[in-house]
């Protein structure tokens, strides 16, 4: 994983910036992204303090907690479809996406599965 630059060179670049100098030339001067300098004038400003923010750690995930034992009594109630199930967490103010609800769905073992009746035909050939 990358490391952040060091403190010492967002200081070099904000002095230069604080100076004048275009944000293109010190990047150019200091072998760093235009983009870099301009974020680091912004996180100053609002933060007043030029340190990084943490890299990478632990994200909790969405469904867990209250929309996660929803989710799993929904599934359990009836049939349903990952898109459905979506669009119902959406109204429930839960912003998701498809992928999560699979994997979830998944790690709990509850996808609903077809009946008999409900399955697809299979090829020709393959009949007796």
């Amino acid at each position: 994983m990358t490391q952040p630059y060091s403190k010492d060179l967002r200081e070099r670049a904000l002095a230069r910036a604080e100076a004048g100098e275009t944000i293109r030339r010190i990047a150019r001067a200091l072998a760093i992204s235009p983009s870099c300098v301009s974020k680091w004038r912004k996180l100053k400003r609002e933060t007043g303090t030029l340190s990084p923010v943490q890299i990478g750690g632990h994200k909790k995930p969405v469904l867990s907690g209250e929309p996660g034992t929803w989710l799993s009594e929904r599934v359990r109630g009836g049939p349903f479809t990952l898109r459905g199930l979506v669009a119902e967490l959406a109204e429930r103010g839960v912003k998701t996406d498809l992928r999560a609800v699979w994997v979830f769905v998944r790690a709990q073992e509850l996808s609903f599965k077809k009946n008999a009746a409900g399955e697809r035909a299979g090829s020709g050939r393959r009949r007796a």
